[in-house]
């Protein structure tokens, strides 16, 4: 799911006229310039029937979209809302907005303080 879901925001025009390439799980390399997306798991469950796995899992997904500027932070997690949430193609069987949030970074030097607009999915995707 992870490399589908990279790729689907990566592939799309109005997410990556933001972000070019920047678009990671877990971590913004360090150095690299913003705006930018990381992506982190934050959940997962495998999805059941009475008769077993039913080959659905169900994954909460938060993106973080950074930015030099408030702005720009929410025109980029607006890019991102308007792709994903309701999407459904191929291996995705679902994907829904489960929340939002706004804030900023940490550290010393407001400067180098990127802006945050976090995004939560839930992805509902069939394993293949």
């Amino acid at each position: 799911m992870e490399e589908q879901l990279r790729a689907l925001l990566l592939n799309d025009s109005g997410v990556s006229s933001h972000v070019g390439t920047r678009v990671n799980f877990g971590a913004h390399p360090q150095g690299q310039p913003f705006p930018a997306i990381v992506l982190n798991t934050i959940s997962e469950t495998e999805g059941y029937t009475l008769q077993g796995p039913n080959g659905v899992t169900n994954t909460r997904v938060q993106v973080d979209c950074y930015a030099q500027t408030y702005g720009a932070a929410k025109r980029l997690s607006r890019a991102v809302r308007s792709l994903l949430s309701g999407y459904q193609h191929g291996a995705f069987q679902g994907v829904f907005l489960a929340g939002s949030r706004e804030g900023r970074e940490g550290g010393s030097n407001d400067a180098e303080r990127p802006y945050r607009a976090s995004l939560d999915f839930m992805v509902q995707f069939t394993n293949t």
